[in-house]
């Protein structure tokens, strides 16, 4: 099992398995806070300290709530406000130790514009105009 925290330790995690993929955003928010993200089914992740030592943050749509620490700030995850089944939740990755978090392939996500993945979007392969050239 993997485990993190945030930095002073009033969060814990502890990853229900091995993440072989993460996500890294470019919303709004997720540029902000960074990440890569990683996606477990809502209710498999051990987390110590939430919510007595959290707070949350709600925006736009109103779908999911990004959990912080109290004291540190760390973002450690994001939940859904409404729990149907096989709801997800996404950890940040920063919280965990850096061997481990540079084992997992991130994949870069267009969350800004197109909510698809960078390498499944077709590449521009137009000639440099003559400005570029």
């Amino acid at each position: 099992m993997h485990q993190g925290s945030c930095h002073c330790g009033a969060v814990k995690l502890k990853l229900p398995s091995t993440p072989t993929v993460a996500t890294s955003c470019n919303c709004s928010l997720c540029r902000r806070i960074g990440g890569p993200w990683v996606y477990f089914e809502f209710g498999t992740v051990e987390i110590q300290g939430h919510p007595e030592n959290t707070a949350e943050y709600i925006q736009g749509d109103r779908t999911l709530r990004t959990i912080r620490c109290q004291t540190c700030g760390c973002v450690t995850h994001w939940e859904p406000i409404e729990l149907k089944p096989g709801a997800k939740h996404g950890v940040h990755l920063g919280n965990f130790d850096p061997e481990f978090t540079a084992s997992v392939k991130v994949r870069q996500f267009d969350g800004a514009d197109t909510w698809k993945f960078f390498d499944e979007m077709p590449l521009n392969n137009d000639p440099p105009s003559e400005r570029e050239a």
